[in-house]
Order: C-alpha cells, then structure tokens, then sequence
C-alpha cells in the first residue's frame, strides 16, 4: 500500500496458476464491467446542449463498434455478430457476440450466451448546477481461457475518464482429467495487478474485494485536473476568482460523490 492506500504492484499480464490439463472445456466464465464517468461544466442550456452534441459524435455507435472490435483482437477472441444502435436524442449501444474457436456454423448458437462485450452510454446534467456527466457501461464477458483483463488499459485509455468504477469476477468452474474442481485459472488479488504503472499514478485508487468468491472491486478518481478541460465554450481566463473558485468546488463535489456512491453535503463557497 501507498501513503493514499492504494495496493501496487508491477506485474501486468494475466499470469495462470499453472499448466493443467482439463476434463472437457474450460467453462469458467470471466466478466469483467466497469463504469467511466466525464464531467463538463456547460453554464448554459446552449452550451449544455453543444456538450451533448459532442459527447454524441465522439463516442457514437460507430466509434464504440471500433473500440470494442478492437478488445476482440486484444483478447484473442473471434467476432460472431455486431449490433449497434445510436438513439435520439442521445446515447449509443453496441453488442459484439465473440467465441474463444474460430468461426464456424454449428458454433455460433453455442457461444451467443457466453461471451459477448457490450457499451452503452448516458449523457445527463444536473437540473441547474451547470454540471453536465457522461456515463459509459462497458462489460466484457469471457468464456474459456480467453481473459477481459488483456484488454483493460486498452479500454481506460479509449475514454477520459475522470471516475472509472470496475468490476471484475469469475464464474462457474471447470475440472481437471481427476474431476477436482477448479474455481479460477489465473492469479489475481486485485484488478490493479492489470492496470499499467502510468495510468495508476494518474488516480487515486480503493479496492473492495471477495477473494473466496473471486469477486474484485476497484475504484479509480482522478488526482488533478485542469479546469479547462472541463469548461465547454469558455476558458479559465474568461472567469473570475470567484467564478472559478465555484466550479471548481461543483467539480470536485461531482467526482467525489460519484466516487464514493453517496450524495455528499454542498460544498461551502
């Protein structure tokens, strides 16, 4: 642990317990879900409405078709079928239905419930705050040795992402040629053994993990920004003291409230 609390470690591949041999098909199925949050600060309906028109045309079905196609060639996994959908008046879905074997017919109704990588996305805004979030919902869902956690730093690095929430866990079990159950195949204690040496500096980080249940846990929020990357059709130079001292204080209450789960009291000015 560092002085923030966070558990550090170098290791960054998905490293197996051990070469085994299996009964039959590796069954155990990896998820792994996370949640990244953008906040902007848009004072105005118009600005407001020109924040979502970006965050539409950034991340639309298109771009996110893209980013998930690539997480299939990352993990080593083969595309079965693409769907994707842009909805007015804003947000996008994609589902991409993936397989560990190559593509062949008498496959394809055997994995469309096993493995799959889906992202759906939220634009919303606080009624009148000025603070104006995006959400995206990503989940990777493995079945075999295959593993979601190749893909991790690809996908923290597609988005900026001030709050990133993830969710990691594995499923079922397979058996080796005894018959003896195994409940996971590869050594992790927490999702920051995945997550490159760079990118944890950025963040500060709290696990919440459930190792006899191979559920694991990670929060991730920002350590220091630049106001003006959260300001839409303004600068820091447009505002004055007071003004910037405020938005900052509406920032920080946003990213701390949704890091922590809980609505928090008003921050004094």
């Amino acid at each position: 642990m560092n002085e923030e609390g966070v558990q550090t470690t170098m290791e960054t591949s998905v490293k197996p317990i051990k070469k085994m041999k299996l009964y039959g098909f590796n069954n155990l199925t990896k998820t792994l879900s996370f949640n990244i949050y953008d906040i902007c600060y848009t004072s105005t309906e118009a600005e407001k409405q020109q924040y979502i028109e970006y965050i539409d045309e950034v991340y639309n079905a298109q771009r996110l078709t893209d980013i998930l196609t690539e997480v299939s060639h990352i993990i080593g996994a083969n595309v079965l079928n693409i769907a994707k959908q842009d909805y007015d008046p804003q947000g996008a879905s994609v589902t991409i239905l993936i397989s560990e074997e190559e593509i062949q017919k008498e496959d394809v109704v055997c994995h469309l419930d096993k493995s799959h990588l889906t992202v759906h996305t939220y634009p919303e805004s606080h009624p009148y705050r000025g603070i104006s979030t995006f959400r995206a919902d990503i989940d990777v869902s493995t079945c075999g040795q295959i593993s979601p956690l190749k893909a991790l730093n690809y996908l923290i690095g597609s988005f900026d992402s001030d709050i990133i929430s993830l969710d990691y866990r594995v499923r079922g079990f397979t058996r080796d040629v005894q018959g003896k159950k195994l409940y996971i195949d590869h050594r992790i204690n927490s999702i920051q053994n995945y997550i490159d040496a760079k990118t944890k500096n950025l963040y500060n980080m709290i696990d919440v993990n459930v190792y006899q249940e191979n559920i694991f846990h990670t929060k991730m929020m920002l350590k220091e920004y630049d106001i003006n990357n959260y300001l839409f059709g303004i600068t820091e130079d447009d505002l004055t003291p007071k003004e910037r001292k405020h938005i900052n204080q509406l920032l920080k209450q946003e990213m701390a409230e949704i890091f922590y789960g809980r609505n928090l009291p008003t921050l004094k000015q």
